[in-house]
C-alpha cells in the first residue's frame, strides 16, 4: 500500500497556471465575439464540484458558458467510471460532439474526469474519437488552463493522465458556482478503503485532505456570497485529516466549521461504516449548522459479502452504529447505498439485505444492480447468480423500501418543519408554486406568499407522497 501524503501544490506551479489563463484570456479579447464553453458533467457530487472549478478557470480565460454545445467554442466533458451505463453515455454522447466538428473544425472537444483515467479508455478515444482535443485525468485537472493554451498554439491532440495515485491538492484557482443557494465544499480527495467492487481508489488516488484553514476560508466565502446549504463533499469523509498528521478528525473539522457565523446549513457525504463515530454523531446533535442528515451506506447485509467486498464491518456493527446515531439525533434522516447482485450474492445474503432496509427505515435508498468494473477484483469473483434472479431481487428490494418509504412520509402529516426555498415548483396543480430542502434533506413542495429563493421559512406539512411533501408557508426564520 503506498503510504498517505498530503500534498500541496507548490505557489509557482499556481502562478504558472494563473499565467496561461492570462495568456488565453489575451487571446480571446482579440476576437470579435466573447467565445462560449459548454460543460457537462456525470457522476457524483465530486465530479460536479471539479466542473465548477473548469467552468473557473473558463470564466477567467474568457469564456461566457452557454447551454448550447452546439454554439460552444470549448466543450467539456467531465466523466464517471463507477458503472458502465454512465461510460456507455458518455460514449454516446461524444458521438453527438464530435459530429459539431463537420462544420466548425475549430471547435476543441475535452474529456476529463475519472472514466479517462483508466488505460483502456484512454486507448479507446485515441482510436475510436480521433476529434477529442484534449483528454486529462483527475490528477491534471489544475493543468487544464496549459493544456487549453497548448491547443490554442497549435498543438495536436493532447493526452494528459497521471499514473500518480497519490494526487495533488491545488488551493488558489478559480471556481465557478451555479447560482442559487446551494454549493459544494470539497474537504478532501481520494480513497484508500479498496472496496472490491469501486474503481475509485485507482482513478482518483490515494486520500489526502485539505488543510482545515482553506476550508474554513472557503467556506466563509460562501456564506459572505449568500449560499445557504453547503455540503461537505470527500470519498470518505470520516478519513479527514489522517494523512494531515495535526491531530483533527473530521468531528474536530465539523466543529470547526460550525463555528462560523450565519444563516446556512452545513451537511456532508459520503460516510463509511467503518469510520463513522459516537463523537461525530455528537458533533452533529450538538452543532449549531449542522444538519440531522447522515449518508451511510451498507451495500450489503451478508457478512460474507461484506468481507467479500472489504468493508470492513459487520451487519450487528453497523445497524448498532445507526441506532447509535438515531438515538443522538432522534429527528434524523437517515440514507444509504445498496448494491444487489454482488458476485456470489445468494438468496439468503439478500434476504439480510432485506433485514438491514427493515430494521434501518431509511428515508432514502440508492439502490443499484452490480457494474461489473475492469481492474478491480469482484471482477474476476465467480458469479452463479442469473440477470433475472438478479433483477427480481433488485425489484422486492424497491418494493420493500417504497412501503417504508411512505410511511416515513406520511409520519410528516401535520408537522411544522423548517424549509430552505430553493426553487420554484413544477407542480401541476399551480398551488405549489415553490419548492425547497428541509434540515434533513427532503424535498418539499410549498405555497405562500412573497417566497424566494434562499428564504428559510416555517412551514406546516399538509399533504404527503412518495416523493416529496407539501405545505403551506406559516412564516419565515432561521432556526440555526
Amino acid at each position: 500500500m503506498i503510504e498517505n501524503t498530503s500534498r500541496q501544490v507548490p505557489k509557482e506551479q499556481i502562478a504558472r497556471q494563473l499565467d496561461c489563463m492570462e495568456q488565453v484570456s489575451r487571446h480571446n479579447a482579440l476576437l470579435p465575439e466573447k467565445p462560449l464553453f459548454f460543460c457537462q458533467t456525470f457522476g457524483c457530487q465530486q465530479n460536479e464540484a471539479d466542473t465548477e472549478r473548469i467552468a473557473g478557470m473558463l470564466a477567467e480565460m474568457g469564456y461566457v458558458r452557454t447551454e448550447d454545445a452546439q454554439q460552444a467554442n470549448v466543450i467539456v466533458v467531465n466523466t464517471c467510471a463507477v458503472r458502465e451505463h454512465a461510460e456507455k453515455r458518455v460514449f454516446g454522447i461524444m458521438g453527438q460532439y464530435t459530429h459539431i466538428k463537420d462544420t466548425r473544425s475549430d471547435v476543441i472537444i475535452c474529456m476529463c474526469g475519472c472514466m479517462v483515467q483508466q488505460e483502456h479508455i484512454t486507448e479507446k478515444i485515441k482510436k475510436s474519437y480521433p476529434r477529442v482535443d484534449i483528454v486529462f485525468g483527475t490528477h491534471m485537472l489544475w493543468h487544464f488552463p496549459e493544456l487549453l493554451l497548448q491547443r490554442l498554439n497549435g498543438s495536436k491532440r493532447i493526452f494528459a493522465i497521471s499514473g500518480d495515485p497519490k494526487g495533488e491538492i491545488a488551493e488558489g484557482l478559480p471556481v465557478q458556482r451555479d447560482a442559487g443557494c446551494h454549493a459544494w465544499l470539497s474537504i478532501m480527495y481520494g480513497c484508500n478503503n479498496f472496496c472490491t467492487y469501486c474503481i475509485v481508489p485507482y482513478v482518483r488516488g490515494r486520500e489526502r485532505s485539505r488543510r482545515p484553514e482553506d476550508i474554513e476560508a472557503e467556506l466563509r466565502c460562501l456564506v459572505a456570497e449568500g449560499y445557504k446549504d453547503i455540503t461537505l463533499l470527500g470519498q470518505n469523509v470520516n478519513s479527514y485529516g489522517k494523512d494531515l498528521g495535526i491531530g483533527m478528525d473530521f468531528s474536530d473539522l465539523l466543529a470547526r466549521l460550525d463555528a462560523v457565523e450565519g444563516e446556512y446549513r452545513l451537511r456532508f457525504m459520503t460516510s463509511h461504516p467503518k469510520d463513522a463515530s459516537e463523537k461525530l454523531f455528537a458533533t452533529m446533535a450538538n452543532g449549531k449548522h449542522i444538519s440531522h442528515q447522515l449518508h451511510l451506506p451498507f451495500q450489503s447485509g451478508s457478512d460474507a459479502i461484506l468481507k467479500r467486498m472489504n468493508r470492513g464491518y459487520t451487519k450487528e456493527s453497523y445497524l448498532a452504529l445507526i441506532a447509535k446515531a438515531k438515538e443522538y439525533m432522534p429527528d434524523l434522516v437517515l440514507s444509504s447505498d445498496i448494491i444487489v447482485g454482488f458476485p456470489g450474492e445468494t438468496e439468503e445474503d439478500f434476504q439480510g439485505t432485506l433485514d438491514v432496509v427493515r430494521q434501518g427505515q431509511y428515508d432514502v435508498l440508492y439502490t443499484f444492480l452490480y457494474s461489473k468494473r475492469s481492474g478491480t477484483p469482484a471482477a474476476s469473483m465467480p458469479d452463479g447468480a442469473t440477470p433475472e434472479e438478479k433483477q427480481d431481487r433488485f425489484n422486492r428490494l424497491l418494493k420493500t423500501q417504497e412501503g417504508i418509504n411512505q410511511q416515513r412520509q406520511d409520519a410528516y402529516q401535520d408537522r411544522e418543519l423548517s424549509v430552505l426555498i430553493d426553487g420554484l415548483s413544477n407542480s401541476k396543480d399551480g398551488i405549489y408554486t415553490h419548492c425547497g430542502r428541509t434540515d434533513g434533506g427532503l424535498l418539499v413542495l410549498v405555497r405562500g406568499d412573497d417566497l424566494h429563493i434562499g428564504d428559510f421559512v416555517d412551514v406546516v406539512i399538509e399533504k404527503t407522497s412518495l416523493r416529496a411533501l407539501y405545505g403551506s408557508v406559516l412564516g419565515k426564520g432561521y432556526h440555526g
